[in-house]
């Protein structure tokens, strides 16, 4: 883990001490015990893969407020009501931030955007403690975001059969060739290219591309960042990539539904 970038250092060790604060106000146990009373997860990758079965891509759409390199993205931000703009114009899924210091985001924009809609909905943010899966189940999430850059083999591992035993979904996210084929080892049905260079913050979907030979056909691929107008949609679905995580495009459009119909239903 010495190569990893700096902006994920130094998000990991702010996750440290939230963690610490986190464990002091609620003891895992509490979590534990809590868990039988939310709502069962929604099949997150079920949910995709039924859009994909019709013919349609599988669009987990972003509910963001903020990001590190882009500063705030949407000043007007209702969740619930995103939410269900996107839920009425074909989201497969909602992935929502819950990381406050640097996205900006907060547990309870994941449950209001959840109780708004009946799409599953991803815990996006950096996981790298069990306290915090267990956490994002109390939360009621349905999947959850494991970055392969910030976690080593036996966490990546050991993280996710802790989501699949509490009925959640997992996406492991890789930067990679290396991250890609670490990720592999871990038995988990979906794989998150993303395009975007964590040291440079540059985006290219040459990324999810390269990629693609090394990735068995029984992995969901989802492309993420960059997704930015119909031909980038175009590009990836005639390469077989029918998964796609966006945000920015639909955050800093006036309607982040009717910008996901544009994107990608607009013939």
């Amino acid at each position: 883990m010495n190569d990893t970038p700096d902006i994920l250092k130094k998000i990991v060790a702010r996750k440290l001490e939230e963690i610490e604060v986190a464990r002091q106000q609620i003891s895992l146990d509490e979590l534990q015990q809590g868990l039988d009373r939310k709502s069962p997860p929604r099949g997150f990758v079920a949910s995709i893969k039924k859009k994909l079965a019709a013919g349609k891509p599988g669009v987990i759409a972003e509910i963001k407020k903020a990001s590190p390199s882009k500063g705030v993205l949407r000043e007007n931000f209702q969740p619930a009501e995103i939410a269900k703009s996107y839920a009425r114009q074909g989201a497969a899924c909602l992935s929502v931030l819950t990381d406050i210091d640097f996205f900006q985001g907060s547990p309870e924009y994941l449950k209001q955007a959840r109780a708004a809609c009946e799409l599953p909905v991803i815990r996006k943010d950096f996981i790298i403690d069990p306290y915090q899966v267990y956490e994002a189940r109390a939360m009621e999430a349905d999947c959850i975001l494991l970055i392969a850059a910030c976690l080593s083999d036996e966490q990546l591992g050991n993280l996710n059969a802790l989501a699949q035993s509490l009925g959640m979904d997992v996406l492991i996210e890789v930067h990679d060739a290396q991250e890609l084929q670490r990720a592999l080892q871990v038995p988990n049905p979906m794989i998150g290219i993303n395009n975007r260079n964590l040291r440079t913050f540059k985006v290219s979907l040459q990324t999810t591309l390269d990629m693609l030979g090394q990735i068995p056909d029984d992995r969901l691929v989802i492309t993420e960042s960059g997704i930015l107008a119909p031909a980038d949609v175009a590009l990836m679905r005639e390469h077989d990539v029918h998964g796609f995580l966006v945000g920015e495009a639909f955050m800093r459009a006036e309607d982040p539904g009717s910008e996901l119909a544009r994107l990608f239903f607009t013939e």
